[in-house]
């Protein structure tokens, strides 16, 4: 079977990655995360989010080694128990150290990358404001990788914090280990030095342009944007910041949904359990666009990817490369109904 990706998708396409990233700091809570995204991979079929282990704000001051130590150890377990449930492995554990140049970077590279590389999908690298912090952060990284026998580097995400990172987010986009970048949205308001007020750190009930809110702020929004249109020129996944209102769930999928519908943002960080499922629904198409995209794209599967005309309209493998993609996406939510056609595709 000549396979979509292979046919639609060009070498700079986009690593599909779960559209929800949960972040957890506090020992119990990384406790929770792991178990409950075992729970939710064993309800949906597949992993629908990642579990990022928090060494940057998670560690207490004086105690980086320890909690490092005890990220890799929660990383080994975590993969090590997902191995006997699911001998394919389907776990997605990552870790946020520290930005490269605090004194703990090293320390949470050799305890963690040393011991439980092999249970980890990426490492977040906090703070990158050029490509040269990629490649110090890299001596350190590749150098536990190899201490580890680790046969495939680890993808980098990196989160973009500054106005000086947005000005600099293509050649971070551009660098070939990195695969998702996200924007810190607190530290990019707050190195502004009181020019962007304290409302852009939250979301409003209209996000009107009077109310310069996040999505709203035309500094804000620019760098999202900025952000957003690198990582699709290099094939990168564009992960939108946390909405910390997590109580109201209404308002979080909205943002959310605007996330992904407006600013073009491939999935979003949650730092609360009840944020999951909206950021979930909010980036999962709709089930008529799944249909539709199911019936396109098994036509042109049987067509050779041969045009053809489906209710009077003709497809090509223009619309084919974007019917699956809406696919790829309906398959990471949970949308992809078992006993779709289209389902054989993600078989294997």
């Amino acid at each position: 079977m000549t396979h979509p990706r292979d046919v639609l998708l060009g070498p700079t396409a986009a690593t599909p990655l779960p559209v929800c990233d949960h972040y957890c700091g506090a020992p119990s809570r990384m406790v929770k995360s792991l178990a409950l995204q075992a729970e939710l991979t064993q309800e949906f079929g597949t992993c629908v989010f990642d579990v990022t282990l928090d060494c940057e704000d998670g560690a207490p001051v004086g105690g980086e080694k320890d909690h490092a130590e005890m990220v890799a150890e929660l990383a080994e377990n975590a993969w090590a128990a997902n191995q006997k449930l699911m001998p394919n492995g389907r776990a997605r554990i990552a870790a946020r150290v520290h930005p490269v140049d605090h004194p703990a970077f090293a320390l949470d590279v050799a305890a963690i990358i040393g011991r439980s590389a092999h249970a980890l999908c990426h490492i977040m690298i906090p703070k990158v404001d050029s490509v040269a912090d990629i490649d110090l952060a890299l001596i350190h990284i590749d150098q536990a990788e190899r201490a580890n026998a680790l046969a495939t580097p680890l993808p980098l995400h990196v989160l973009v914090e500054s106005p000086l990172a947005v000005h600099h987010v293509a050649a971070i986009a551009a660098h070939p280990r990195v695969e998702s970048i996200s924007f810190g949205l607190m530290d990019f308001v707050s190195a502004h030095g009181g020019a962007i007020p304290a409302s852009a750190m939250g979301t409003s009930e209209g996000s009107l342009p009077e109310d310069l809110d996040q999505f709203s702020h035309p500094l804000v929004v620019r760098a999202k944007l900025a952000i957003s249109a690198a990582c699709h020129a290099f094939g990168k996944v564009a992960s939108h910041c946390v909405v910390t209102e997590f109580k109201n769930t209404a308002k979080l999928e909205k943002a959310a949904r605007h996330a992904s519908r407006a600013l073009g943002f491939g999935r979003m960080w949650s730092i609360h359990p009840d944020q999951i499922r909206p950021i979930l629904a909010a980036f999962a198409p709709d089930a008529d666009e799944v249909t539709q995209a199911s019936r396109i794209v098994c036509a042109a599967h049987a067509a050779d990817w041969a045009p053809t005309s489906i209710d009077g309209h003709l497809h090509d493998r223009a619309s084919y490369r974007y019917f699956w993609q809406v696919l790829v996406r309906a398959h990471h939510t949970a949308r992809l109904q078992s006993h779709d056609p289209a389902q054989v595709f993600f078989s294997a």
